[in-house]
């Protein structure tokens, strides 16, 4: 949407202008905008003073508090195993109703765990069930607060009822669990915990009494005066975390998403950014800064004849050999400016030969590291310094997020599959995923930053979109339908997913089958390529349903294409080709220029590798 000259109250000139810096804006950077121009239209700006060359912060003055006649939400859970704390969590919530207080009433099952940072005032009605152990419909949530991944809530005010059997050893235990951990996370109390027997109704009712009259004290909030508003100032850090300034992010959960009996490894890894102030949208890629294996590391120092704790210079850091091989270099990719390097230090004839002839180099090169190059062309006559000057700084390894950071505030979801392959009979492991798969757990950290993809992003809410993702290609599709699902999107989806095996390999499987049970996914094909004797992939389900394919398309539709780009995508693309000529009652070159009109409007954008 851009401005127009008549229907706002600028000029011309500044038209032009807000139009080109409002396009390069994020949703996050625009909503910042609005409150920041929102609070400057009540109140002077406060002027910082920058030097150059200091590290800068933004100031913004914080807004003085609304009058208010109720808190902003009250969110009732209830951890019910027979129905009683259901029953009394709906009661509670109907009288604060009539109070008039904004409230909503949930099962702890049903509950996103993400919103509890967008609370405001908890209430716990919880039971006990067997040994202290929490009613089913609350397992999930329990763990999930008592675990690392819960965030902190002093932004939130709460009060347990606690409801149990005293001849049981651990009489109340699953509220008492509720009441201490919200607490340890920064929530605050607004009355004690009450632990009610099996006759509850009075202490339950004179709980539920305090916890009304404090809610109805609260609703009273004062307003900060103008003064006071401009004499505080949030500061917002701005650093800036980048390839050269990673973030150290803490991995929060691993799950190897593949079934017992698979010839794949594919691992979902959720991961914290608390306290980064990354951003992202769908569409984005993580990118992952990952370390060499250190036995591949250990046998390519021996065959150099190097000593691994020789300190060596790489930029401005002075290190070990072998930290800096597993922690700073490039060792498992081979491509010509190194070898050329390399080249200097032999007078190997096969080695010149080699760089000499262009199919033959790249005939080698692929699948092989550098270690294969000094196992079979040494000796070299480098020192380890000048070795390490060969190379290059590891790159980052980038992957299509899996999540939406409006369903996850703080934190980020990445799919990756383990690459593992051999050549020369010896067994290749991809850097990044098998350092993911084989030696990352939970509570370690990994070295990441946000990689944005501006040609790789969701359209209107209303318009409909067509996913093609085969694999781990699925993932930034995961994000998508996540962030339309938090945005009560009404535009159809249509997602076509392909892998080996139905019963191993359909990754996320559950939650496809939510969405389009739910409404939120319209449509979704499967191809299992190995479970019948003819292979079926997805561009063959994209046949199959060409007309409907095709409808969509001149509907409005946007097309996504994730995944492999060699094979996958060139069979996808044509594909595509073929459905819009044949349905279309077009030419092939007639249903190119079709294809190429749409990529042109992005509404056929590719994410591929």
């Amino acid at each position: 949407m851009k401005l127009e000259v008549n229907n706002s109250p600028f000029n011309e000139e500044q038209v032009t202008k807000l139009n080109e810096v409002l396009v390069s804006l994020t949703s996050q950077q625009k909503i910042w905008l609005t409150g920041y121009l929102s609070a400057t239209s009540t109140f002077e700006a406060i002027q910082v003073p920058v030097e150059t060359g200091q590290n800068v912060s933004s100031a913004i003055a914080v807004l003085p508090k609304q009058e208010a006649t109720k808190p902003k939400n009250i969110t009732i859970l209830f951890a019910s195993q027979t129905g009683t704390a259901q029953g009394l969590a709906k009661k509670y919530g109907e009288q604060l109703k009539e109070l008039g207080f904004d409230v909503n009433v949930s099962s702890m099952s049903d509950f996103k765990t993400n919103n509890l940072k967008k609370l405001d005032h908890l209430l716990v009605i919880a039971s006990t069930h067997g040994e202290g152990e929490p009613p089913d419909n609350a397992i999930s949530f329990h763990s999930f607060l008592q675990g690392k991944r819960a965030p902190k809530l002093d932004h939130v005010k709460f009060a347990v009822l606690s409801l149990g059997d005293s001849s049981y050893e651990f009489f109340c235990q699953t509220g008492k669990d509720f009441d201490a951990q919200l607490e340890k996370l920064g929530a605050e109390r607004i009355v004690d915990r009450v632990d009610c027997d099996l006759d509850f109704d009075e202490p339950a009712s004179k709980w539920f009494d305090s916890v009304k009259a404090k809610l109805q004290e609260d609703a009273v909030v004062q307003s900060l005066s103008e003064k006071e508003a401009a004499s505080t100032v949030l500061t917002v850090p701005t650093t800036e975390y980048s390839r050269k300034n990673p973030f150290q992010a803490e991995i929060l959960e691993k799950i190897n998403l593949n079934g017992e009996g698979s010839n794949k490894e594919t691992i979902h890894l959720e991961i914290s950014l608390e306290e980064s102030g990354l951003t992202y949208e769908p569409g984005d890629s993580l990118a992952i800064i990952p370390t060499n294996n250190e036995k591949l590391v250990s046998a390519l120092i021996s065959s150099l004849g190097f000593d691994a704790q020789k300190q060596v210079t790489v930029g401005e850091e002075t290190i070990s050999l072998e930290s800096a091989l597993i922690n700073l270099l490039e060792i498992t990719v081979l491509s010509k400016p190194v070898m050329e390097k390399i080249a200097q230090y032999t007078t190997n004839d096969e080695f010149q030969q080699l760089l000499n002839n262009r199919d033959n180099f790249k005939q080698y090169i692929y699948g092989r590291d550098l270690l294969d190059v000094v196992e079979t062309f040494g000796p070299f006559s480098c020192d380890a310094q000048q070795f390490v000057d060969t190379l290059r700084k590891i790159p980052a390894r980038q992957y299509s997020i899996s999540s939406s950071q409006t369903a996850y505030p703080e934190e980020v979801h990445v799919t990756i599959g383990a690459v593992r392959y051999e050549v020369d009979g010896r067994e290749r492991l991809g850097v990044c995923s098998t350092q993911v798969a084989d030696q990352l757990e939970v509570g370690d950290k990994v070295r990441v930053y946000v990689q944005h993809s501006p040609n790789f992003k969701l359209p209107s809410d209303e318009t409909p979109i067509i996913m093609v993702g085969p694999g781990t290609g699925v993932a930034p599709f995961r994000s998508f339908i996540q962030e339309r699902e938090e945005r009560g999107a009404e535009g159809k989806s249509w997602l076509f997913f392909g892998d080996q095996h139905f019963v191993t390999d359909f990754l996320y499987q559950t939650e496809w089958q939510r969405w389009v049970k739910d409404g939120v996914l319209t449509k979704l094909n499967v191809a299992f390529s190995r479970d019948q004797e003819e292979k079926v992939y997805v561009q063959h389900k994209m046949l199959a349903n060409a007309k409907e394919l095709y409808n969509w398309l001149q509907e409005g539709a946007v097309v996504y294409v994730c995944g492999d780009k060699n094979h996958m995508a060139k069979d996808v693309h044509e594909t595509l080709i073929n459905i819009i000529a044949e349905q279309g009652n077009q030419s092939k070159e007639q249903a190119e220029e079709y294809l190429a009109t749409l990529q042109k409007e992005k509404r056929y954008q590719r994410d591929v590798y």
